[in-house]
């Protein structure tokens, strides 16, 4: 199996770093990262989810002016700390990993009181266990604030419960449909609406406490529906110990086996994984038990992982492949703050900002249309005159590779100028590509 070392940065990682050394062995370089222990550290300053609580219950005590939120200081750092990792990061396909289950597991910041959050939401309930056991994660991004009031869940209340019985508040199903649906067994489990209404039950009483000293999750008894339920035929107890139980049965079900492999094939492989690789990295994941280090390291072995590259980046992807190419970091200046963070809403991926719970797209079809090309060949016009050390065909072959194609370099050596040489690299089918 040919594993060219671009192609493992391209394909499985963020992207080529004209200044960071070409594996010798691309395939144990990949391995490494997910064996290894993760090397990313935060700043101590970055806030905790109680500490981005405590800003946002200040926040709408104070209500100041736009001009003057508490939030949007905190957001800033937050979303610059974590675009910088990957500018920079030392293990790509780590990160790759780390964004693709937070866009899995979406938390959006459209709904206002995740904003101060989402960081957190990243760093506490997604990176952790990237390499741990699907079960880990699910049970962490069930039980953190950022899921539970993106989804609602912090206000359902069991019609029959103490709280329920003064009939102001009532049962939510939305984490316990988008959990089913989206994060676990999916449709093709054939579970029904009574499902999702018991499910729901289960969950009542999973909550936010907005006001302890360290504010965070809660389980309140009195909001939580009383008596066993049924969830796909089987019963859970009542208690936060019950859906524990349930949130185990739905992270080691087939269907969700099935769900995450077809979702890993779609976002590393192809835009139509082919069943035979579906199955392959479902059943490592089913005899893992849902072991992602497991997993994540069958895609590696995939031969159809290491073809020509055929996946359209999204906006995210192209930024961030080309900052890292470009060498381009947010400017220090507060004033001209989310410089790349910028980039993605202009091309129509904003950071945390996905329209609906089941997150960004993974497909070409859905980022390829006539007016978003005109977006990327306007976008690349404007970064490609920003001042960038190096002769534009060197840029391009240390970018490339292989991949690079005569009919590119060939274009760029009769460009007009140094800038529209480089804009032909970043809108060439190949860098376009991962």
């Amino acid at each position: 199996m040919k594993t060219d070392p671009l192609h493992a940065m391209t394909r499985f990682g963020l992207g080529a770093k004209p200044d960071q050394a070409l594996p010798a062995d691309p395939r144990g370089w990949l391995q490494a990262q997910i064996t290894g222990a993760d090397p990313v550290r935060f700043p101590p300053t970055l806030p905790t989810v109680s500490d981005g609580l405590i800003l946002l219950a200040e926040q709408r005590r104070l209500k100041p002016p736009p001009g003057e939120s508490l939030i949007e200081p905190l957001y800033r750092a937050e979303t610059e700390a974590q675009l910088a990792v990957l500018i920079d990061a030392a293990a790509p396909f780590r990160e790759r990993l780390v964004w693709f289950w937070a866009n899995h597991f979406t938390v959006s910041v459209r709904q206002g009181a995740v904003r101060p959050i989402a960081g957190a939401f990243v760093r506490e309930a997604i990176r952790p266990h990237v390499t741990g056991r699907f079960g880990d994660m699910l049970l962490a991004v069930m039980r953190h604030p950022a899921m539970l009031l993106y989804l609602d869940n912090a206000d359902s209340v069991g019609p029959d419960s103490p709280a329920g019985q003064n009939g102001k508040r009532g049962l939510n199903e939305n984490l316990a449909r988008e959990c089913m649906e989206l994060h676990t067994i999916s449709p093709a489990a054939g579970y029904t609406q009574a499902d999702v209404t018991a499910f729901a039950a289960i969950l009542t009483g999973w909550s936010v406490d907005r006001r302890d000293d360290s504010p965070g999750f809660v389980f309140r008894e009195r909001a939580h529906q009383p008596g066993d339920k049924t969830l796909l035929g089987r019963s859970f107890p009542e208690g936060e110990a019950g859906g524990i139980l349930a949130l185990d049965m739905l992270a080691t079900h087939p269907a969700t086996y099935r769900h995450l492999a077809q979702k890993l094939a779609l976002h590393f492989v192809s835009d139509a994984p082919s069943p035979a690789t579906v199955a392959r990295l479902a059943g490592v994941l089913a005899h893992s038990g849902g072991d992602l280090k497991a997993v994540s390291l069958a895609l590696v072995a995939l031969p159809e992982a290491w073809v020509p590259l055929t996946k359209f980046r999204t906006p995210f992807d192209l930024v961030i492949a080309s900052a890292r190419v470009f060498g381009l970091h947010d400017d220090p200046d507060p004033a001209s703050h989310g410089r790349l963070a910028g980039m993605m809403a202009s091309l129509g991926q904003p950071v945390w900002t996905a329209p609906l719970p089941n997150g960004w797209s993974d497909r070409a079809a859905d980022w390829a249309g006539p007016e978003a090309m005109m977006a990327r060949i306007d976008w690349s016009y404007r970064i490609a005159g920003r001042p960038i050390a190096g002769e534009p065909s060197d840029i391009a072959l240390a970018s490339l590779g292989p991949a690079l194609r005569p009919e590119t370099i060939d274009q760029m050596r009769h460009a007009g100028d140094r800038r529209d040489a480089l804009t032909l690299m970043l809108t060439s089918p190949e860098f376009q590509r991962r």
